[in-house]
This record gives structure tokens, C-alpha cells and sequence, in this order.
């Protein structure tokens, strides 16, 4: 073999040395590379923790805000857990959406039960396009039934939308249970009942769960005026939680003799005011505030300050407390006296004592305003709240109570009459209410001469006081009153000043006379 094919099958035989040689070293070259990363990855991440940058966004556009309750009042109305309460005052507060949104807490419990009613069902369109326009978003998947009138939750809560046109309407209700209770513009109803009947299907087994609530919005003035004034404004300064009160007594209701929680007040109340101003989207303008600006007096106070004591509408504007109200004194025996009522069992009583001052101007010197009281009870109460007066000339009662009313007993008049409280018939002729009414406008005016009222009232008379200045005007006949509104005790007055009541020489008794001038001839009366 020669020297070269033998040189040549040397290098053959090494080239399967020399690859698998280069093969090994590979391996172990590509490991020695991506052996540091893994190593090297834990050491940085404790040392220098990674912050991930999100890419900058508008919140506004990212976040879809379906109600957003203003600062103030209405944050206070939406978080408040009194059983009853309040909320509004002056308009563009906001009352509207604070009532639609105040449900919401519930509706996405399978045990919800709410309502929410307006005095009429034009008023309730309104309320329900509202709606409308805020739940689809607020609760995805809630829906709505026109034929029921109520919306219904993904969950199975229910919020029914109507209306309580009459105080019977709320018979509709009977047998039924609500968590949840709201009277949109409450002084549009014109007493209490339907709102005190409504109470009594506020009950649930869940109650623990999802509480027990009452609410209502509203502006001063209307016809329910008074009443919502004195069970909401006057039992407490603003804002300020208050035991609930009876609105005839002004006592606290608590519960009864007997009771495991004999004693105790019954639950809580609140009034939460509200004004334009906290309202930033109506009131940022100033728009609104100009025409409210521009409204009648009566109706300024009312919707731009929110003011309880002026009435829009009112039949006597010109009742006046520093003029008309004086403080209690005795009335001089030989001062001439009666009395005029009122009477209703279901409704109230009311009756007031007059007496007639020598310039013939009267004094309302006494009242008593009660319910669900008998004629004969009425007489006994009567006769023991006068027993000091001296002589009752005579007392004019509804004339309608002479009425037989179908049985054969004594007509109520009768039985008063027998009881010792003396009566005569009322004149309730055509026309005998508008004479009344433009009679009691004369007294109330200021005499040029004497420069001081015909009729003045002590301060004793606190519901006649209450009720003479918020009585709003009949829309159809404004020479008249409303005469849904709280009219008892103005009925009483009305059938009193209409007798003619007058002072005279002959009412002078020198005998009984002890004070003033003093007559030396008791006899002739000089």
C-alpha cells in the first residue's frame, strides 16, 4: 500500500472522531447560553419588581355611571335609615331621581316588594319615563310590564308604579306587603289617611334583611300642606331625626299600656330640605333661579327658599300672627260669649269659643279639636271646658245635624241639646259660604280708626292658628276654600261670625261689674 491511500483512510477513519467531537461540544455550549436566564430571572425580580403601566384612559368614557346622588341632601336622603322620612323643599333639588333611586338598594333581592305612587295617573307618566330612562341601566335585565305597572328584577324584585287619586284607592292595597313605600309630591294629598293606611301594609318576614322604609318628596304649599308640616317640619328642627309624633297633640306616639314594649316610641322620622343650590346642574346656570325669582311673593318663598310658613294659594294671605295673635287674658264677665262647632266622628270636631269686645271686634279665646268622639261625649266635654265662662249666650252648630238621617231616635243636634249644651242651626243657605268667607276677610283687616283687627285670636288656639293661614283657595271657585283641605275648625269660625255677634249697653251687669267703670246706682247702672 503506498504512502498515500494510506494517509487518505487515515483521514476517513477520523472524520466520524472529528464530528461527533464537534456534536458533544454543542450540547453543552447551547446549555452554557440559556443556562443564566433562568438563574439570573429570579435575582432581578426581587430585587427590582416589575410594575405593569396601563395605557392612559378617560374614567368618564371607561366607567358608565348611571346615577351619581349630588352632595348634600340627597346623599343624606339615599343613606338615611329612619322609618319615615322626608325629603325636598324647595324646587330642582333634585327629588325626582332621589325617589327612583332609592328602590335600587333592594331590587336585586328575590324578596323585594316595593311602591311607589303619585296622587294622579297623569302625574305617574312622568315618574314611570323616568324610570324608564334610569333602571334598564341601573339593573341590567329589569323589565317592565305595562298591563301591572311594576318593574321586575333579573332576581325577582318588584317595584310597583300607580297612583291614589281618592282616599279608597288604598283599599286596592288591601292584604298586601311592602319593604318599601314612596309618595311622590305628598302635599297633593290632602289629609293624612292614605299615607297613614299605607303604613299598615309596610311589613315583610325579611325585614332584617331589607328594613322597613317610608318616603316622600315634596314642595311647600298644596292642599296637604298643613298636615305634612306638622307631622314632618314642625315636631323637629331640619335634618334632625325626631320620634314620631301625633299631628293632633304633638305628643309622641309610644306603645300602649300592657305592651312587652310598654312606653316606648314607636320608630323615627326626618325631614331633609333641599334648595336649587344643591343641585349643581340646574343651578350652575342660574337660569332656573331667575324665573323662579320672578314668581309671585308667596310662590318664591315656597319653591326658590323652601319656606313651610307661606302657603301658595292660600285664602287669607293677610292672616298675620304678630297682628291676629295675642297672649291669653280673661274675658271680662259682662263681655257677650258663645260658641260655634263643627261636628264629624270619622273626620274631626272642631269647636271654637268667641267673645265680643265692646268695640263689637271678637276674640277666639278657646278651642277644642278631637275625632272619633260621640255628640253626647262632644256635650260633657263642652260643659266641663266652660263651666268657668259664666253665661254662654248661645251656641250655632252645623245645621246638617238636625237631620233625622233616616232612624227614628233623636237627630245628634237633639242629643247634645238634651244633654244641657244648648244649640241653634247654622245658615248654610246658597251662598251662605262665600258670605262667610268675604265676613271673616272684613274682620281680619286692620280698621282705619282703631288701626287693629276685628278678630284676634289667643295664642292658646294653636290648631285654628295652624289651620286659618295654610287653607288653599278652591282652583274652580276661588270666592270659597278648598274644602278638601283641613276645614273644621274654619267652618266652626265661619258659622260663628256669621250669627251678627254684637256688644251692647244691655250686656252691662253693674251687679257682677268689678272692674273698669264702677257704677254708684247698681239699680239704674250710674
Amino acid at each position: 500500500m503506498s504512502d498515500d491511500v494510506r494517509k487518505q483512510l487515515l483521514l476517513n477513519g477520523d472524520l466520524p472522531n472529528v464530528s461527533k467531537k464537534r456534536y458533544k461540544r454543542s450540547k453543552p455550549s447551547k446549555k452554557i447560553e440559556l443556562g443564566p436566564t433562568p438563574t439570573a430571572s429570579p435575582k432581578e425580580t426581587k430585587t427590582v419588581p416589575a410594575v405593569p403601566m396601563a395605557a392612559p384612559f378617560d374614567t368618564e368614557v371607561a366607567q358608565d355611571i348611571v346615577f351619581q346622588p349630588n352632595a348634600g341632601p340627597q346623599t343624606e336622603f339615599l343613606s338615611s335609615s329612619e322609618r319615615e322620612v322626608l325629603y325636598g323643599g324647595a324646587a330642582g333639588g333634585g327629588k325626582s331621581y332621589a325617589m327612583l333611586a332609592d328602590p335600587l338598594h333592594g331590587l336585586n333581592s328575590p324578596n323585594f316588594s316595593g311602591l311607589l305612587v303619585r296622587h294622579t295617573t297623569e302625574e305617574l307618566r312622568e315618574l314611570i319615563q323616568k324610570s324608564q330612562e334610569l333602571y334598564p341601566r341601573a339593573v341590567p335585565g329589569i323589565k317592565w310590564s305595562e298591563r301591572k305597572s311594576q318593574w321586575i328584577s333579573p332576581r325577582g324584585g318588584r317595584l310597583w308604579m300607580s297612583y291614589l287619586d281618592k282616599d279608597m284607592d288604598v283599599t286596592r292595597y288591601q292584604g298586601q306587603a311592602f319593604n318599601w313605600i314612596g309618595f311622590d309630591e305628598l302635599t297633593q294629598w290632602g289629609s293624612p289617611y292614605a299615607w297613614d293606611y299605607m303604613r299598615s301594609r309596610l311589613r315583610s318576614a325579611q325585614a332584617a334583611e331589607l328594613g322597613l322604609y317610608m318616603r316622600a318628596t315634596t314642595n311647600p304649599g298644596g292642599i296637604g300642606h298643613q298636615w305634612v308640616k306638622k307631622m314632618f317640619i314642625d315636631p323637629s328642627p331640619l335634618r334632625e331625626p325626631f320620634w314620631a309624633t301625633n299631628i293632633e297633640t304633638g305628643e309622641e306616639i309610644r306603645f300602649p299600656k300592657g305592651h312587652s314594649k310598654e312606653g316606648q316610641p314607636l320608630f323615627k322620622r326626618r325631614f331633609i330640605p333641599a334648595s336649587l343650590f344643591d343641585n349643581p346642574y340646574l343651578a350652575e346656570s342660574g337660569d332656573y333661579e331667575a324665573m323662579l325669582m320672578s314668581l309671585p311673593e308667596h310662590s318664591r318663598k315656597q319653591l326658590l327658599e323652601g319656606n313651610w310658613d307661606v302657603n301658595e294659594g292660600a285664602a287669607f294671605p293677610e292672616f298675620n300672627r304678630k297682628i291676629h295673635v295675642v297672649d291669653p287674658y280673661k274675658i271680662p264677665t259682662n263681655w257677650t260669649k258663645f260658641r260655634a262647632c263643627d261636628y264629624g266622628y270619622g273626620s274631626h270636631t272642631g269647636v271654637v269659643w268667641l267673645a265680643v269686645a265692646p268695640d263689637e271686634s271678637l276674640v277666639i279665646y278657646r278651642e277644642l279639636y278631637c275625632s272619633k268622639v260621640t255628640a253626647t261625649d262632644l256635650a260633657d266635654m263642652i260643659l266641663d271646658a266652660e263651666k268657668e265662662d259664666g253665661t254662654i249666650r248661645y251656641g250655632v252648630l252645623d245645621s246638617s245635624l238636625w237631620h233625622n238621617r233616616g232612624d227614628t231616635g233623636p237627630s245628634l243636634a237633639e242629643q247634645m241639646n238634651m244633654k244641657g249644651c244648648r244649640w241653634r242651626p247654622s245658615d248654610r243657605s246658597k251662598g251662605s259660604r262665600v258670605s262667610g268667607k268675604n265676613e271673616l276677610h272684613r274682620r281680619l283687616q286692620i280698621d282705619e280708626f282703631t288701626e287693629k283687627p276685628r278678630l284676634v285670636f289667643m295664642s292658646t288656639c294653636t290648631n285654628t292658628i295652624a289651620q286659618l293661614p295654610a287653607i288653599p283657595l278652591d282652583k274652580r271657585n276661588p270666592e270659597d276654600v278648598d274644602t278638601n283641605s283641613e276645614d273644621h275648625l274654619y267652618d266652626a269660625l265661619r258659622y260663628g261670625i256669621m250669627t251678627r255677634p254684637r256688644s251692647s249697653i244691655w250686656d252691662f251687669n253693674p251687679a257682677t261689674q268689678r272692674s273698669g267703670f264702677q257704677a254708684a246706682d247698681p239699680s239704674f247702672g250710674y
